[in-house]
């Protein structure tokens, strides 16, 4: 049970994430900008930050590395989503969302050639189909939309590197901080980043703020954040070269179904693809840690004897 607790909190960033995911445009749609909605998630990020560091006596790491490197996986999380926000809105979100969705590649190659993780040959082909499934399922069919200039290409890049870069942070942090620091941090930098989102909103477009707006916006946001939480966990636990791509992979598998039942919105044959490899890939990597830790197990047994 010990060795898959990290799979659990995987699970549930990815239920979380998932349902998340198949309600946020409701908000709006009705009249709520997605900018404002920024600033509502930085909210509901605020709740369980305060509920972890309560079970852990209020204790926050505020030495300079825990400082530098909680700074880091927030303001990349949290500053990649407002440079994602301008990027959609000048560049084509079929080309752009496929770009970001490879993040977890970033994380994969650093954490193998930084922080040495490795699995067996099942975990690699859950890797690679992970991989493989991520931009399938974040496939938008292209409209006849011109577009001019790279600008928007540089946008969906720095994006795709911060928050590739971000999810190797969030495993290198756990080796020295606690779950509930890393999660504070996030925490402080998406408020702290708050008045940027609303000056990017346009208030001269008519705003809902009844129930539709932001205290929607706020139920539907802390599934997000309550997924996020769950996310530093699987790290705390997990192999980033595991935990990010499955978590990436199923998430929108999980959205899909659920936009398929309540909105009847039958997905593109490139995204069923990407739902069935992803759903394999998603097995793979699940049952594959226990038996990746025997193995490491034995290969440190086998050292000492012969250190010996």
């Amino acid at each position: 049970m010990k060795s898959k607790i990290w799979l659990i909190f995987a699970l549930v960033t990815t239920i979380f994430w998932g349902v998340w995911g198949a309600f946020i445009e409701i908000t709006e749609q009705a009249g709520f900008p997605a900018t404002l909605g920024y600033v509502v998630w930085s909210l509901t990020m605020i709740p369980p930050a305060l509920f972890v560091l309560k079970l852990v006596d209020w204790e926050i790491e505020y030495d300079k590395r825990s400082i530098l490197l909680g700074a880091a996986i927030g303001f990349l999380g949290a500053g990649g989503q407002l440079i994602l926000f301008h990027g959609v809105s000048i560049g084509p979100a079929y080309i752009i969302f496929p770009i970001i969705a490879l993040s977890p590649v970033i994380t994969v190659l650093l954490s193998i050639l930084i922080l040495k993780e490795k699995t067996n040959a099942t975990g690699w082909i859950g890797i690679v189909l992970a991989l493989i499934a991520i931009p399938l399922l974040s496939y938008q069919p292209p409209d006849n939309t011109a577009v001019e200039g790279y600008w928007w290409l540089v946008l969906a890049l720095g994006v795709f590197f911060a928050w590739g870069i971000q999810g190797f942070f969030m495993k290198f942090a756990n080796e020295t901080m606690s779950a509930e620091s890393i999660f504070f941090y996030m925490a402080l930098t998406g408020v702290l980043l708050s008045p940027i989102a609303i000056m990017m909103t346009d208030f001269s477009q008519d705003i809902n703020w009844g129930f539709k707006g932001p205290y929607l916006a706020f139920l539907i946001q802390i599934l997000n954040s309550i997924g996020a939480l769950c996310l530093v966990f699987a790290y705390r636990y997990g192999k980033a070269i595991v935990v990010s791509p499955l978590t990436n992979a199923i998430a929108p598998v999980i959205t899909i179904v659920i936009s398929l039942v309540l909105y009847a919105v039958f997905p593109h044959t490139v995204t069923l693809i990407g739902m069935v490899v992803a759903i394999v890939a998603t097995f793979l990597l699940a049952i594959v840690e226990e038996s990746t830790e025997q193995v490491e197990e034995i290969d440190e047994k086998v050292d000492e004897v012969l250190a010996e």
